[in-house]
């Protein structure tokens, strides 16, 4: 007699796939740069207030008839920004900002769907390999918190601002760079298992905690920046306005308040700290290629470069729209080059 436990879905296909889960989550960081750029265009056509609802489900359609778009209008005419700055809108101009906005959010969902239709499915396969389970799931819930502070950081310009809060902007961001983070070392991870079943998870060193805490502060006022619209100060390069340090720094309220919130002094600090992420950088790209990972080594050093000269285009360019989104996604991608170069750091091998 047939055993029926034998053809159970779960118990025919109960072996690792490591390789499946890699390529699935290098698709998935793929997704996570894309929505970073589409972001980026989000925030510099000031489109991130269009959509004044948070509806998971029931938003995914746009409006779909001429009724359902002025009724979207007439929500968005209720808050600051449209009284204090877009008064007097077309409707054809609230739908071009409303796209940007929703296609962003859809993206979103998409990423979300990506992680977690595989990951319950690989776990009802039970090809997830043993201590990989844990992991996932983190990555996948982050989908999920991530959402939650978009919605957070768009409620912030609801009410009382014109804009969004650059702190919540910043967290928005900086749990987006980190999901890419985890899901590039996370498939590293499993592309070393699915090569050597004997491969232990790669660690980080006391380097590389120093490389991600110099990169940390230059992505947190990269996203200040963006958040205070703080690129559009100054238009020269290297000076501020005929100066290094910017005159026009408020200290009123003391350092810190400066520090965190002014535009010239966020924006200078910015400029400047670059150059100490990307000798951060450089030293890392330096250590590959002494362990023979000179393909790594070469990538991160040309995308260092390309950011350098992007950021330079978009402060003289006056923020040109596509250099600026092309800043932002080249940040994103040096990230991930950035997070496989310190798990090559930490493999056991190395």
């Amino acid at each position: 007699m047939t055993d029926s436990s034998a053809l159970s879905p779960s118990s025919a296909a109960a072996t690792p796939r490591p390789g499946a889960l890699a390529r699935w989550l290098w698709l998935v960081a793929l997704l996570v740069i894309v929505v970073v750029g589409v972001g980026g265009i989000t925030r510099l056509t000031e489109s991130g207030l269009s959509i004044t609802e948070w509806r998971p489900v029931s938003g995914v359609l746009p409006p779909l008839n001429e009724a359902d778009w002025v009724k979207e209008f007439e929500k968005y005419k209720q808050i600051p920004e449209y009284k204090e700055i877009n008064l007097g809108m077309t409707l054809a101009g609230f739908k071009a900002i409303f796209f940007w906005e929703w296609l962003h959010r859809i993206l979103g969902r998409i990423v979300g769907m990506a992680l977690v239709v595989p990951f319950v499915w690989y776990a009802w396969r039970r090809a997830i390999p043993a201590g990989y389970g844990p992991r996932l799931f983190a990555l996948t819930a982050l989908v999920g918190l991530q959402g939650a502070i978009g919605w957070w950081m768009v409620a912030s310009g609801l009410e009382y601002r014109t804009d969004v809060s650059h702190y919540r902007l910043a967290a928005h961001l900086l749990t987006a760079l980190l999901l890419l983070a985890g899901l590039v070392w996370t498939a590293r991870d499993l592309g070393g298992l699915a090569r050597d079943p004997a491969a232990q998870p790669a660690r980080l060193t006391g380097a590389a905690m120093g490389v991600i805490a110099v990169l940390f502060v230059q992505l947190l006022l990269g996203a200040w920046v963006a958040g205070l619209n703080a690129g559009y100060v100054s238009n020269s390069w290297p000076l501020m306005n005929d100066h290094f340090v910017p005159a026009g720094i408020d200290w009123s309220g003391g350092a810190w308040l400066a520090l965190t919130n002014d535009p010239f002094l966020i924006h200078f600090l910015h400029r400047w700290w670059s150059w100490v992420a990307a000798g951060a950088l450089l030293l890392l790209a330096r250590a590959l290629a002494r362990r023979g990972a000179r393909g790594e080594a070469g990538a991160l050093v040309i995308v260092v470069a390309v950011q350098i000269l992007l950021g330079i285009w978009t402060v003289v360019s006056g923020v040109s729209m596509w250099v600026a989104v092309a800043h932002q996604v080249v940040g994103a991608i040096l990230v991930a080059i950035a997070a496989a170069g310190l798990h090559r750091l930490g493999r056991r091998d190395a």
